[in-house]
């Protein structure tokens, strides 16, 4: 196992911004909705706040919402996007353009309910947040091994971004579906020794 506090580089973990399913309250998954006026407003504001911080390498989610998000960025700090598809959102399966609201529909004992965000555990067709996490230790792995002592943004969603989180620090997905919001376009700072939220 790795030890990421120690061995890790410096990750910012950004969430892409507003996009037509976070207007509707649908949950959204793998669906491909682009990006709304407000949710290119934010990337722009992000891709400001981030131009000082030393970034060299951008890596998104081929989703239109991340991967718009992660080109304006780009544009602003002179560098490429690269598509990564382990950073694609959780395949909510038939959750997957329900209304927010629905999850409270499920059995409570399928239910994991945060400060904000009522998570289902299973759903047929749904990607399970233990594979979730896997997939996040494998960003992770990957990173540390191409980019040891480079500033990386990953440009994704909010289920695989908190469990990136997780990894990071060792704690397991439950833990990390509990920790604190990820806004759009919330900036989620990783570095080896703490980490912290913009």
């Amino acid at each position: 196992m790795l030890c990421y506090k120690q061995h890790m580089p410096t990750i910012y973990l950004v969430r892409h911004g507003q996009n037509e399913d976070n207007v509707e309250h649908i949950l959204n998954g793998h669906r491909d909705r682009p990006l709304t006026e407000l949710g290119r407003q934010q990337a722009r504001t992000v891709a400001a706040k981030l131009k000082h911080d030393g970034i060299q390498v951008i890596y998104a989610s081929p989703l239109k919402r991340a991967f718009e998000t992660a080109t304006i960025i780009a544009s602003e700090l002179g560098l490429s996007v690269q598509p990564d598809p382990e950073l694609i959102e959780r395949d909510f399966g038939v959750m997957t353009g329900r209304p927010i609201t629905s999850v409270l529909d499920l059995p409570p004992e399928n239910v994991l309910r945060t400060d904000r965000v009522d998570y289902f555990l299973e759903a047929e067709g749904a990607e399970s947040f233990s594979t979730l996490y896997e997939r996040g230790r494998r960003v992770l792995e990957r990173i540390q091994a191409t980019h040891p002592d480079e500033h990386v943004l990953l440009v994704a969603h909010g289920d695989i971004g908190k469990m990136i989180r997780a990894v990071y620090h060792g704690w397991t997905w439950e833990e990390g579906l509990k920790t604190p919001h990820f806004e759009n376009t919330g900036v989620l700072e990783l570095r080896p020794l703490t980490d912290v939220i913009e």
